[in-house]
């Protein structure tokens, strides 16, 4: 298992009050799963600029987002890499 995704997925253990995560976690697959779609549809209007460095903050926060709805709906992201794996045939 990846770092940050121990870091989440002890958030949604042992929630800290001031922990951004925690309080995603709080507020269920709904609001996740919005973020995810907010954050993919961010991700794609910068894609269409040439700023770098907004696309990987961008991405950077699409990805976070997938990892905390991963932990809501208990997938590690080696399940998914590992099903990517399987595609490769």
């Amino acid at each position: 298992m990846f770092e940050l995704e121990k870091i989440i997925r002890q958030r949604k253990i042992e929630p800290e009050r001031d922990s951004y995560t925690s309080k995603l976690f709080a507020k269920g697959i709904n609001k996740i799963a919005q973020k995810v779609g907010e954050e993919a549809v961010e991700l794609i209007i910068e894609a269409k600029d040439n700023d770098a460095e907004l696309f990987k903050n961008e991405a950077a926060d699409l990805f976070y987002h997938l990892l905390v709805l991963f932990a809501e709906k208990d997938i590690e992201l080696e399940d998914v890499l590992e099903t990517l794996e399987k595609r490769k045939r």
